[in-house]
Formats: structure tokens, C-alpha cells, sequence
């Protein structure tokens, strides 16, 4: 063994539970997992040619976490459009308009390393411009399933007024397709099988009926998934009735795309019977709980997804509508939000919402036969949690154990002490270790300070939401 791990309450995900191991072991060889078991059961003579020996007694070993959705080039603008109405419109477009490519490679930077110490070892991301992110998650050794952000609609959002039928840009469409495929090319299987492409059309009412199919075509002839935002609001509903004459969810099903290649990002104006149709169809859902519920004021339909028998991921979507990259923030309101809009406390139990940041986030995304569990011959992604944090204090395994419920609805991300993925060290005692973490924050600090200083005259201009606030002297 390369990394031998010993007398830790392992969380293996396994079985229809956590599969828990107390004082349990767990090996790693190269890259993958190659021993999973109690303390008591650990061969004498393995310890004397292990590497370097962890003794994690007061700590959890489990599985690193998904996050099934990220918009990382936007955490620059972190905090500046919540509580409003439009917030793509009037919060975060006159931002974006000012977004430099090395801007957003900063706010991608930054959301890796908060990523990171939280606990995330694999993401999706969904943005531009992807090839040079993709060397930042290469060098800070995550695992990372990308796409590049296809839209015909015009990227400046604020000059397309809520309620107006959008004028689609093709040539824009074009060469956004085509920067999607040759990021797949260029970055498919690379960093060691770490960094995959996915196709990333931004949604159904801005692409193109033609270009939606080609991009369908595409991704079943190179082997890859879609990765799309789907039934996301009303804005997209509007849309495309009035050109269609349905809803999204029926005319994409009409077109194809509602199968198990399709991963479908919030679903939050999906029906109940809509729902039926993703999930009895394969379709695998992303539910960004927080930014859903901070800008559109809804819990997404994940319960009755599941229901259905559906796969499911949880996702941190963006820091600009939801303030943090941080599952443990996503699986704690998942939970609680589901069960005030069921009033039943029985509903999304902590255990499951362990597992959708886990095994079944890693099913969904279409890494589970890789990602998810700790189990030999799978890649050794996993995170250790110190369970002597106050906030995690007292850690109790008789009559009953504590430990998951305290995770799910108590941890916070600073009680993740060590990250390793691909069987390397990459946080290590809340270090980072592959890169200057002081020079990413402070590169973020100042990039976003230029962006939100050249976005100020139509920012006030607009004077809506967090700006509205400041002028009032509320915020």
C-alpha cells in the first residue's frame, strides 16, 4: 500500500445505506483503492511496506463529494444578486458583460479551491472559456467533468427584457458548438482519466431546434453525455410555448433527447407528470437546492423524482444566486426544504442525502462505476472529516450513531482535514497542497474588483435588487 488509512468510522456507501465499517481500514495502491475493512482484520505485515500511515481515530473516512453542477467562472460575482426578481437580467448580466477570459479563469481558480476544502473531489462544470479552466483543475488535481456553455441567445442578457421572445444569434450558436467539440477533443480523458467532456447545450430555449438535434447526434456518436439546464424557470417555459406550442420537457421528448444520456439541471417548473417522463425514461436529474431556493424562492421536484425511481446528483449551480460552492450547504437544505414542503420530517432522510452527495450523485453524472463508494478497485477519491470539531462534538456509535445526521445537518466544510483524489494528497491538514492558495484568492479579490468596478455606471443605473438595498442604506 501506497496510503494505508486505519482505526477511522469508514462510511462506505455501500449496500442501501452509508456501510458503515467502525474502526475500520482502508488501503490505497496507486490510484485505487485496493483493502476496505475493520482495524482488527489488517495483516501485521501490510504495515510494515504502507508508505505513509494515517491514524484517523475520532475521524470519518468516506467518499469525496459530487457536486453535479457549477458554474465556477462566475464566483467572482459571489453575493450580488440575491433577494430580486430577474436576477440573470438585472443581477448578474451587467457583471458578465464585463467578464474578461482571465476574470473568469480567476473565479474558476476560486471556486476550485473552496471546492476543494469543503470537501468536493469531482464537479461539472458547465461555462467558458473551459480549456484554460481545465488547466486549472488539472494542476489543482480535481476531478472534473466539463463542457463549454453552447447558446444562441446573446450572451448580453440585460438587452433581452423578461418576457420578450429572444432573437437567436446561429453563427453564435456555431461556433459555440464547435468550441464544445474541440474541448472534447483537446480534454476528453485527460490528467490521467481525471478531466471529461460533456456536451453542454445551456438550454431548450436557447438553442436552435436544428442545432439541439446535432448536438444530440454529436453526443451519441462521441460516446458523452448532455448536460443541460432543463424546465428551469418560467422564462424558459414561456419561451418555448410560444414557439413550440408546449412545454419544454414534451419537446424534448418529441426530439429524442429524454433518455438516460440527458443530465437534466433543476427541473424546477417540471409537472408531476413530466416528472414521471425524465425518470421512467433514464433522464438523471441535478438539484441545486440553494440557488433554487435563493433565486427563484422554490424547492425543486427531487423527492418526486426519486419517487419515480430517478438518479440524482446535488449541485451548487453559482455563487453569484447562492453564495457558496459547499455540498454539505446543498445536502442540509435539500433535506430541510423537502421536509417543510411535505411537512413530514421523515422525508430525505440525512443517510439519503449522504448518498445523492456520494454514491448515487456519482451514479448520476455518470461516474459510478468509478466515483462515489469506498470499495476495492474503485479510484481513490475520498475525504476525511474530523468528527473533534465543536460543532460535530459529542461523535456517538451506541445505542445509536449521530455521526450522519451531524454531517448532513451540522457540518459546515471547515471539518474536512484531508482531501485525496486519484490517490494523491491534495489538502492536507486544510492545506492545499498543488498550488499557492494565498495567490488564487487574492488574484479573485482583485479581478473581481476590476469587473465590479467597470460594471457600476449600469449597475446603479439599473438600480434593482442588492443596489436598490445599498442606495436605501439596507445593505
Amino acid at each position: 500500500m501506497d496510503i494505508l488509512i486505519k482505526n477511522a468510522l469508514i462510511l462506505t456507501m455501500t449496500g442501501k445505506g452509508v456501510g458503515a465499517i467502525s474502526e475500520g481500514y482502508l488501503g490505497i495502491t496507486g490510484n485505487k483503492i485496493t483493502a476496505v475493512g475493520p482495524s482488527i482484520e489488517l495483516p501485521a505485515q501490510a504495515m510494515e511496506k504502507v508508505k505513509t500511515v494515517i491514524d484517523a481515530r475520532g475521524k470519518v473516512v468516506m467518499p469525496g463529494l459530487i457536486d453535479g453542477h457549477i458554474h465556477a467562472m462566475l464566483t467572482l460575482f459571489r453575493g450580488l444578486a440575491q433577494d430580486m426578481d430577474d436576477w440573470m437580467h438585472y443581477g448578474l448580466a451587467p457583471y458578465l458583460s464585463n467578464l474578461t477570459e482571465a476574470a473568469a479563469i480567476s473565479g474558476a481558480a476560486l471556486a476550485a479551491v473552496e471546492a476543494l476544502k469543503n470537501g468536493t473531489t469531482t464537479l461539472i462544470d458547465f461555462g467558458f472559456p473551459m480549456p484554460s479552466i481545465c488547466r486549472i483543475y488539472e494542476e489543482i488535481g480535481l476531478r472534473a467533468r466539463v463542457a463549454s456553455l453552447i447558446t444562441a441567445v446573446p450572451i448580453q442578457m440585460e438587452d433581452l427584457p423578461p418576457g420578450e421572445l429572444y432573437s437567436f444569434d446561429e453563427a453564435q450558436g456555431e461556433l459555440l458548438f464547435y468550441q464544445n467539440l474541440a474541448l472534447i477533443e483537446e480534454w476528453h480523458n485527460q490528467a490521467g482519466g481525471r478531466i471529461t467532456c460533456v456536451l453542454g447545450p445551456q438550454g431548450p430555449d436557447m438553442i436552435p431546434r436544428e442545432l439541439l438535434l446535432r448536438i444530440k447526434q454529436a453526443a451519441e456518436d462521441l460516446g458523452v453525455m448532455i448536460h443541460m439546464h432543463v424546465a428551469q424557470g418560467d422564462r424558459e417555459t414561456y419561451q418555448i410555448a410560444k414557439r413550440f406550442n408546449c412545454r419544454s420537457i414534451p419537446y424534448l421528448h418529441q426530439l429524442g433527447l429524454i433518455d438516460k444520456n440527458l443530465l437534466a439541471i433543476h427541473l424546477t417548473e417540471a409537472t408531476e407528470e413530466e416528472i414521471a417522463i425524465v425518470a421512467e425514461n433514464g433522464v438523471a436529474m441535478v438539484c441545486c437546492p440553494a440557488s433554487i431556493a435563493i433565486i427563484d424562492g422554490i424547492v425543486p421536484p427531487l423527492v418526486s423524482f426519486l419517487e419515480h425511481g430517478g438518479r440524482a446528483a446535488l449541485g451548487s449551480d453559482q455563487a453569484p444566486g447562492n453564495n457558496s460552492h459547499n455540498l454539505w450547504n446543498e445536502m442540509k437544505l435539500a433535506a430541510l426544504l423537502n421536509k417543510v414542503r411535505y411537512r413530514d420530517p421523515k422525508v430525505l432522510p440525512a443517510w439519503k442525502a449522504l448518498r445523492l452527495a456520494t454514491v448515487e450523485g456519482a451514479r448520476a453524472v455518470g461516474l459510478g462505476d468509478q466515483v462515489g463508494s469506498l470499495e476495492p478497485g474503485k479510484l481513490a477519491d475520498l475525504i476525511i472529516v474530523d468528527l473533534q470539531q465543536p460543532g460535530l462534538v459529542p461523535y456517538l456509535e451506541y445505542p445509536v450513531r449521530n455521526v450522519v445526521p451531524n454531517l448532513v445537518y451540522a457540518a459546515r466544510g471547515h471539518e474536512v482535514e484531508t482531501v485525496i483524489i486519484d490517490g494523491r494528497m491534495v489538502i492536507e491538514n486544510r492545506r492545499l497542497m498543488t498550488m499557492d492558495e494565498e495567490a488564487i484568492v487574492s488574484q479573485a479579490q482583485e479581478a473581481a474588483r476590476s469587473c465590479a468596478a467597470e460594471s457600476a455606471t449600469k449597475i446603479l443605473a439599473l438600480n434593482k435588487g442588492p443596489a436598490a438595498m445599498m442606495h436605501d442604506g439596507l445593505i
